[in-house]
């Protein structure tokens, strides 16, 4: 759908954006633009990454490097990655870059699922909407052709984000679970666990999806309660039809032959039709003289027995007596085979009544509850329906009713395997971060069931298995990786020939989960115990995804590792945060709340956005929401924000293990930090050059400053407190080498701890804070200096030298969050100071030891105190210099009592100055220090900081007293108002219940920042009355 002519198109300039640098060639640095446009930034970057062969890991026994390996969770081949995919590659980037940095020989290897549930139904929806046939119109061959078709393309999808977020991936590992290496790698794991005794096949009850016509394990179930009645819509049913549950009907069978009755309770009628007995329980005397008889079945030809349970039956619960459906229910099913009751199946596969249930037979299964509770009314059975609370289980990829289905399934017993991984990490051999998943861990572990691994899908690795004939008679299964080891098995087995052999391989493919469940070490070269890979990189270091998979795919994993190779697959499980949308909901493309990385990095606009919800396959009920969600949330579409702050925007929110509401549109806020990144470097830079720094900056490729970063003639005073450290004469540079130092030695600690999001606020601050905020404004005096004077350019180059020092060891400590804006800076600043252009992916990550000597707590608390002064000055002056008077320069006084303080001050009136200044305030005209004893002049406006020190501007002459008694009035009687609102908001009885925690917390800090603004306003009246 073509954008209006008037609608916004953030992503235009980006599309129309030709690169001018061919594919996987450096970079040129021709022109060095003036702003920051992220689609040239990025251009061109990760191509050369990847020619030069940067992401690659290397297997030699020879490289003696640590090794650092971790596996990509491999995203299903269903469509794009999303916003909750960018922040797991963001997080694994990170730590990837991070560890390049420090010096490992790091593995990143990238992968795709080929998702059996998921793809298929995608596929499925999609030849319905666009061909309208089933896959049982197209046949198996051609419906997985057309599988294979889709996830080439969505395939090739995948691929290109990953690229253009910068991951670091070693593409020439990349591997999919239906490639040829992991065919082998799961035929020869099946056939390892059959020989293990921990595979087998038989008929249980299964968790069976009828919209798939397939089983489930128990952990693609998602459960409702249900506290009440309520109506539900029914995959397979009709869409303008809804079916109650959430209650519980109770109908009386009658004693054959007679008018006696036993009433039985199910919140299944439609399950009636399936039932083989009615138990009571055997000391209940009510129904002592029914032990043994026979019920008539009302619908159909069948005599139904009375039976004793004393496990089954609680006899004060209900009317004492329990209809027994041994298909169709878990504890009726082990009761049945506790009295060899028959089993009767009463659903097809899709959900329909089967041929045995008489007058039902052939309508949906929901459609018989009605039929079958209408029936009873109409025979005098039905005895009445009451609410009733109960967990309803739905399929987590259809949404159907999940049904107890008896069906022939393969089995892996799981609990030894389940016991070996609650064990690694009891013991201490596996750590999962953060801790507090330990106990969900040992719960799920602890009470593991035998797991379901075959599907009745077309889509995945057929089971391995072959049923046999011999001589036209049936014989025992066998398990082979292929046709011809299963012949060769057979015939050594029965001692016959090969023409005298039937086989036919199981048509039902294996659970998703027990292919990925290979993952690492079948990514890593396994089964062949010779590969390099295998030998160098199993077990990985880490293994890091989202809370929400620890059963499906982690503890898998670490089951499977462990009974195949006898190694863990990783010895770190690192566990992020689930991101939902802004309203809390899980992003799913079902759901239509899905956005695309690619719509955030190169801009989307609104009709965009509703033109893919329209292609897509949502129901219509949720492409209406879904629209107005995106008119309500993007009306003016997304802009381009580029990776670099879609990934920082990420990274930001990554709480350990904590949920993540994002909206979008604080992660476009992060552009604006790439922004002040940009223009503060490249106004940095300024300072490296001689006469025009504009032009000069025009091009750092051609262009060479005069400056040159060498070793300082600094003091070092060896016996300080906490250690040698380094005297600079200049306050501000020994204060931001100090901040510099704390930041390295800040960021090593919160990245070794996975601490992903307060190391990204501490690298945030110290840029945006510290470099950008205050050392950049406090050093413009010195970089006016003249030169000519040879102390002055002493000053300037040491200066200069600590600006070059704190960009160069900035962009390397920015750079495994932000890779491409630090790339480009980084490479133009080394160009522009004479250095050989070589990439950032490679320079060391700041040491905290090489850099102990640079903290300094003497520079960081005189530094404080200026800042807190010149802070004060700022405050003051936008409280009372407004308007045509902003521009004043006013005189300052300062009043301190401690005579260190006071001194500190004194001698750094230039930065108090450089820092009180901004674009359109002039530094203050003078700033006097205050005697003790003695008082600033009348007519100032005061800030009291502490018990000993006081700032004051002087007013008087400058500012009608009057008429700012009145402004100020008028502006406390606004701020009363707002907060006389706000309180009786949260004076409510149901404030505290109904609103959100979070709005609850911001409405307080509002509340506490109203009544200090009155404070202030109250004070400042008082000083001019007093006038």
């Amino acid at each position: 759908m073509p954008a209006a002519e008037d609608e916004p198109d953030p992503g235009k300039i980006a599309r129309e954006y030709v690169n001018p640098t061919a594919k996987g060639e450096l970079k040129s640095m021709e022109i060095f633009q003036k702003a920051y446009l992220p689609h040239e930034v990025e251009a061109s970057w990760n191509d050369w990454w990847e020619t030069a062969g940067y992401y690659r890991g290397n297997s030699s026994p020879e490289d003696k490097r640590p090794r650092f390996s971790i596996c990509l969770p491999p995203p299903n081949v269903t469509g794009s990655l999303h916003i909750g995919h960018a922040l797991t590659v963001a997080v694994q980037d990170l730590l990837s870059r991070w560890k390049r940095m420090c010096g490992y020989n790091v593995l990143w290897i990238p992968g795709t699922d080929h998702a059996g549930i998921a793809t298929q139904v995608v596929v499925e929806k999609k030849i319905r909407k666009e061909k309208g046939v089933s896959r049982y119109d197209l046949g198996r061959e051609e419906f997985v052709k057309q599988v294979w078709e889709y996830k080439e393309s969505c395939h090739d999808r995948i691929t290109t984000q990953l690229r253009r977020l910068g991951c670091s991936l070693d593409w020439s590992r990349e591997v999919f679970t239906l490639d040829e290496d992991r065919v082998c790698a799961v035929k020869t794991a099946f056939v390892r666990f059959y020989e293990a005794g921990l595979i087998y096949r038989d008929v249980r009850l299964t968790n069976w999806c009828c919209a798939l016509r397939s089983g489930i394990s128990d952990i693609e179930v998602d459960y409702y309660d249900i506290e009440t009645r309520t109506r539900f819509s029914v995959p397979g049913h009709p869409t303008d039809k809804t079916y109650v549950f959430g209650a519980i009907w109770s109908f009386a069978y009658k004693l054959d032959g007679s008018d006696e009755e036993i009433v039985v309770a199910t919140t299944r009628p439609e399950t009636m039709l399936g039932d083989s007995a009615v138990a009571v329980h055997p000391d209940d005397p009510r129904y002592k003289h029914f032990h043994g008889k026979m019920l008539a079945h009302p619908f159909v030809d069948r005599k139904i027995k009375v039976i004793t349970d004393s496990t089954l039956v609680d006899m004060n619960f209900g009317t004492g007596a329990v209809k027994v459906t041994p298909a169709h229910d878990p504890n009726d099913f082990l009761c049945g085979r506790r009295h060899g009751l028959e089993e009767i199946t009463v659903f097809t596969e899709d959900g329909k009544m089967a041929d045995n249930c008489g007058p039902f037979s052939g309508i949906m299964r929901f459609e018989a509850r009605v039929e079958v509770i209408k029936a009873l009314k109409e025979r005098g059975l039905f005895r009445g329906d009451a609410d009733n609370k109960m967990r309803l289980g739905r399929c987590s990829r259809t949404n159907d009713v999940i049904e107890p289905m008896l069906k022939p399934q393969w089995w892996v017993n799981c609990s030894g395997m389940a016991k070996r991984a609650g064990d690694a990490v009891r013991n201490g051999d596996l750590k999962i971060i953060p801790n507090e998943h330990e106990k969900t861990w040992f719960r799920w572990l602890d009470n593991i069931r035998d797991w379901c691994i075959s599907r009745q899908l077309w889509w995945g690795h057929r089971i391995p298995a072959y049923y046999v004939k011999v001589g036209g008679k049936d014989a025992a299964e066998v398990v082979a990786a292929s046709d011809e080891e299963a012949l060769a098995q057979v015939m050594a087995k029965h001692g016959c020939s090969a023409d005298q052999v039937e086989l036919v391989q199981d048509e039902d493919v294996l659970d998703t989960w027990f292919s990925s469940g290979l993952f690492p070490f079948s990514c890593t070269g396994w089964p062949n115990e010779q590969a390099a890979d295998l030998q160098v990189w199993h077990p990985t270091t880490l293994l890091e995804t989202g809370q929400d998979i620890l059963f499906f795919w982690v503890a898998r994993m670490v089951m499977c590792s462990l009974q195949l190779t006898d190694k863990l697959p990783f010895t770190e499980i690192y566990l992020h945060a689930m991101v939902r949308d802004k309203y809390g909901q899980k992003m799913s493309k079902s759901k239509g709340n899905v956005i695309d990385p690619l719509e955030v990095i190169n801009g989307v606009s609104l009709n965009e956005l509703l033109d893919k919800l329209a292609k897509g396959n949502l129901d219509p009920k949720e492409l209406k929401k879904a629209v107005d969600m995106n008119k309500t949330d993007y009306a003016k579409g997304i802009p381009a924000c580029g990776s670099d702050a879609l990934r920082f925007g990420l990274l930001a929110f990554c709480g350990q293990g904590k949920d993540v509401n994002l909206d979008i549109n604080r992660v476009v806020g992060y552009r604006n930090f790439c922004n002040k990144l940009w223009n503060a470097t490249r106004f940095a830079m300024c300072y490296f050059v001689s006469g025009d720094p504009t032009a000069a900056l025009q091009s750092t490729q051609t262009i060479s400053a005069a400056f040159r970063p060498s070793p300082l003639p600094v003091a070092v005073t060896l016996l300080g407190e906490d250690g040698p450290q380094i005297d600079l004469p200049f306050l501000p540079d020994a204060w931001i080498l100090s901040r510099l130092a704390a930041t390295i030695s800040a960021m090593h600690e919160k990245l070794s701890a996975y601490d992903v999001a307060s190391a990204t606020q501490t690298i945030y601050d110290f840029w945006y804070k510290e470099l950008c905020d205050v050392y950049l404004e406090s050093i413009k005096p010195v970089m006016q200096l003249d030169v000519s004077s040879v102390a002055d350019a002493a000053t300037k180059h040491t200066t200069q030298t600590v600006l070059h020092a704190c960009l160069n060891y900035g962009l390397r400590l920015l750079h495994p969050f932000m890779p491409f804006v630090t790339e480009e800076l980084y490479q133009r600043l080394s160009l522009l100071v004479g250095e050989p252009r070589t990439t950032i992916m490679l320079a060391p990550y700041p040491q905290p030891g090489a850099v102990a000597a640079w903290r300094s707590n003497r520079a960081e608390a005189a530094m404080d105190i200026v800042m807190r002064v010149a802070a004060s000055i700022r405050a003051l002056r936008s409280n009372y210099l407004k308007g045509a008077l902003e521009k004043h320069a006013p005189v300052v006084y300062v009043l301190c009592r401690e005579l260190e303080d006071a001194s500190i001050i004194a001698t750094q009136r230039e930065t108090i100055g450089a820092l009180a200044k901004s674009t359109k305030a002039p530094p203050p005209a003078a700033l006097h220090m205050v005697a003790e004893g003695c008082s600033p002049p009348r007519g100032c406006a005061t800030e009291i900081l502490s018990r000993s020190l006081e700032v004051h501007i002087l007013l008087k002459g400058v500012v009608d007293f009057s008429k700012e008694i009145t402004r100020l009035q008028k502006e406390m009687a606004q701020i009363k108002g707002r907060l006389e609102k706000l309180k009786a908001k949260m004076a409510k009885p149901d404030y505290a219940t109904r609103c959100p925690a979070a709005t609850q917390e911001d409405e307080r800090a509002k509340a506490q920042a109203a009544e200090g603004e009155l404070a202030a306003l109250a004070a400042a009246i008082e000083q001019f009355s007093a006038e």
